[in-house]
């Protein structure tokens, strides 16, 4: 698997380089001792215990640094994958944790979302740098442009403008205020809602701008020890208030209620395919699974009963939101992500080596693939011929595929046609198991009474 050498070649502090067993976090010598008090605090040690914060284990390392071993986690993914309940998660993870550290005498210096990783679904923070002593007297909390910047604005722009939340990989430092308030207009500039994170802020930048006067420097804030903790911990709450506002519940989509409206499936057809399903994940036993298409999930949450260890993918954002707050409550260990197999996520930053690509985290990890219900979208919709997508399949599988053949005579089949029947006329279930042949031999098939068969196929 392809990984990214010093991914955080920023950060003063040291830099990270991964291997296929752990995560080595190199710090510096002249930051190792104040890296070392918040390491080695009780603070620290209860939310590595907690889950709250990636363990690692420290150990010194040449000329006075640091090296700090983290395990890593199952599979990393980025604030572009993500949906608007699981934003929310890791922006409370990152306050809940800077309201802690207040108390504790230290401060988060870093609030961006690329610090929060997912372990299934719960949120994990995996900067350990990112604490810095406090001084007790200072009311201010410098990271909190950064965190308006990359937590509220984007959830705002995705709530009042419709921008998608996978536009945040455009932005490594988030959105400006005046960004959202050129688009929002004048009217809706100022909905209550809207005034102080995005309205006055750009006015103020405005009108700063626009003055030519050397600034007067700030007189000194500097409150009493409990003053100060307590405008600290008021404004933390705020923030909270604000992202809780920002991160309204996705609306009912298509999709997201579509296991409740597809009528090509019967009762007894939907009963079927679930037997069929339980019975490959009993007799293959995967310990890792990619759900393709998983929409609300229905078979990832049978894959995790069974054991396995789950990454859901779809590209309708209600049906993702959906899975993860039913993963979340139920303690499912799933992964659900808004990824467009077709489209995946690719490498981003600086020569594209700051985040990887899905395919690169993808590639080879997991037992088991779902496509149940998906070929045709890649077909008719994406246009992909079918050896691309058994090749595809074989790349990301060690073991198994499941997949989901629809014949041309099924209505979702038709609807996606759009007229085309001459061009995918050549389309059959034999004609999709010889595209597959190079890669796999079929171990067993289950054929529904509307027409779709399940494929089991072993990796060759």
């Amino acid at each position: 698997m392809t990984v990214a050498p010093r991914a955080t070649f920023r950060d003063p502090s040291g830099y990270v380089e991964f291997t296929p067993e752990e995560v080595l976090r190199h710090v510096y010598a002249q930051e190792a001792k104040g890296a070392l008090r918040f390491l080695r605090s009780s603070l620290a040690q209860r939310w590595q215990a907690s889950g709250q914060m990636v363990a690692g284990k420290i150990e010194e390392a040449q000329q006075g640094g640091l090296l700090i071993r983290h395990p890593r986690l199952f599979f990393p993914s980025y604030p572009w994958e993500w949906s608007p309940a699981q934003w929310q998660a890791a922006a409370h993870l990152s306050l809940d944790l800077c309201r802690e550290a207040v108390t504790a005498g230290f401060l988060l210096k870093d609030a961006a979302p690329l610090n929060v990783l997912f372990d299934g679904p719960r949120p994990i923070f995996v900067d350990v740098l990112s604490f810095d002593p406090r001084d007790p007297a200072n009311p201010i909390w410098l990271a909190q442009g950064q965190f308006v910047r990359t937590f509220l604005l984007p959830l705002l722009a995705h709530r009042y403008l419709g921008w998608p939340l996978a536009a945040s990989q455009i932005y490594r430092d988030g959105y400006e205020p005046s960004q959202l308030a050129e688009a929002l207009g004048p009217l809706r500039r100022l909905h209550p809602k809207l005034l102080w994170p995005i309205t006055l802020p750009a006015w103020l930048d405005r009108r700063q701008s626009a003055n030519s006067k050397p600034q007067t420097p700030p007189r000194s804030l500097q409150r009493s020890p409990e003053f100060a903790t307590e405008i600290l911990q008021r404004n933390l709450r705020r923030l909270g208030r604000q992202i809780d506002s920002a991160s309204a519940s996705v609306k009912p989509s298509r999709w997201s209620q579509y296991t409740c409206t597809a009528a090509h499936y019967s009762a007894e057809d939907h009963a079927k395919k679930k037997e069929f399903v339980e019975r490959v994940l009993q007799e293959t036993r995967p310990g890792t699974v990619l759900d393709i298409g998983a929409n609300t999930g229905t078979y990832s949450m049978l894959a995790a009963s069974a054991g396995a260890r789950v990454i859901a993918l779809d590209t309708d954002l209600a049906a993702i939101d959906q899975l993860w707050l039913r993963a979340s409550k139920d303690s499912r260990d799933i992964l659900p992500l808004v990824v467009n197999i077709a489209r995946p996520s690719p490498a981003l930053g600086w020569e594209n080596s700051e985040s990887m690509s899905f395919l690169n985290r993808a590639e080879q990890h997991f037992d088991l693939v779902l496509m149940l219900a998906v070929i045709h979208h890649l077909l008719l919709m994406d246009q992909i011929p079918l050896e691309q997508i058994a090749a595809l399949a074989a790349r990301l599988t060690r073991r198994h595929l499941l997949i989901e053949w629809v014949p041309q005579s099924d209505p979702m089949f038709q609807r996606l046609l759009r007229g085309r029947d001459e061009l995918y006329r050549g389309l059959t279930a034999e004609r999709m198991q010889t595209a597959f042949a190079s890669h796999f031999s079929i171990a067993s098939q289950c054929d529904l009474a509307n027409g779709r068969t399940l494929f089991l196929m072993a990796k060759r």
